[in-house]
C-alpha cells in the first residue's frame, strides 16, 4: 500500500510534511518546523504520530523535537548533529534504512548545507524528502560544507528516478526563479518561471517537485552548462556550481 503526504504551511516559508504508511497507520513527521501547525495536522487527518524524522540541525527542522514527543511520544530519528540542538533517540547516516510501517526509506548523506544533513527516499514510491539541500530551482546554503560537497550531494539525489516527487522544506522557488533567469535564457525555464509566478500569485505550494523538472530547469542543476556565464569556464564542476552559489548568495533580484 503507497505511502500518503500531507503537506502544510509552518512558520513564514517552511513547509511540514506527515508521511503516513497506509498498510499499517504509522506516521512520521518530516523535521519540526513549527509545533501548532504539526499537532494541528495531526487531529486534522486523525493520525497518530509515530516518528520523527529529521533531515538536519538547524531550529526550524528540528525546533520542535522535544515539544513534539512531549506531545505524541514520537520516536525522534535523525543524524548526529541534531544532538546540537535536541536529543535524538536513533542516530542514522547515509545507507541506513529507516522503517515506517512498511514503507522503506533510504537515508541518503546530503551533506553541504549542513555538514550531517541527510534525505530521506521512499524507492518504492518514489518520494524524497530533501530538508534544505535541493529545493524547487534551488539549492541550499553553504552554511558549513564546501561546493564540492553540496555538488556530489545534489548529484546523488539527481540520480534518483526522474519521476521522483520530491518535497522540500521551504517555499522559496519564485525568488529562486527570478535567480535562475539572470544566469539561464533556456526557454523550457521561462515557461516554468512564468507558471511559477502564477501560482504564488494565486497563493498555491510550489512543492512539490520532481527530479526531472529540477536536472531540465534548476541552475544548480545545470551548473557546468552555464560554467562561461557565471565565470567559471573550463572548471570542474564542482567549481562551475560553486560559482552559481555564489551568484546567487550575491544576488539583488
Amino acid at each position: 500500500m503507497p505511502l500518503t503526504v500531507h503537506q502544510f504551511p509552518c512558520l513564514s516559508d517552511n513547509y511540514g510534511f506527515l508521511a503516513h504508511d497506509e498498510a499499517t497507520a504509522k506516521t512520521a513527521c518530516i523535521d519540526t518546523p513549527e509545533v501548532g501547525p504539526i499537532l494541528a495536522a495531526l487531529k486534522e487527518t486523525g493520525w497518530t504520530l509515530d516518528f520523527i524524522l529529521n533531515t538536519h540541525w538547524h531550529p526550524d527542522h528540528a525546533g520542535g523535537n522535544a515539544e513534539i514527543k512531549a506531545a505524541t511520544g514520537a520516536t525522534i530519528v535523525g543524524p548526529a548533529e541534531v544532538t546540537r540542538l535536541t536529543p535524538i533517540d536513533r542516530e542514522v547516516k547515509g545507507g541506513d534504512m529507516v522503517m515506517l510501517g512498511e514503507t522503506k526509506f533510504e537515508v541518503i548523506e546530503t551533506g553541504g548545507h549542513t555538514l550531517g544533513h541527510i534525505a530521506y527516499f521512499d524507492a518504492a514510491d518514489r518520494i524524497a524528502f530533501v530538508g534544505d539541500t535541493l529545493f524547487a530551482l534551488g539549492c541550499g546554503r553553504l552554511f558549513e560544507g564546501t561546493a564540492e560537497q553540496m555538488w556530489t550531494s545534489l548529484q546523488r539525489l539527481a540520480a534518483l528516478p526522474d519521476d521522483t516527487t520530491v518535497y522540500c522544506a521551504h517555499e522559496y522557488t519564485a525568488s529562486n526563479a527570478r535567480f535562475a533567469l539572470s544566469v539561464d535564457d533556456d526557454p523550457v525555464l521561462k515557461a516554468r518561471a512564468d507558471k511559477i509566478f502564477a501560482m504564488r500569485e494565486r497563493g498555491e505550494p510550489t512543492v512539490p517537485t520532481t527530479i526531472a523538472l529540477e536536472k531540465a530547469t534548476n541552475p544548480f542543476l545545470r551548473a557546468p552548462k552555464l560554467a562561461e556565464r557565471v565565470g567559471a569556464g573550463g572548471e570542474p564542476d564542482y567549481k562551475a556550481f560553486g560559482a552559481v552559489r555564489t551568484a546567487k548568495d550575491n544576488f539583488k533580484g
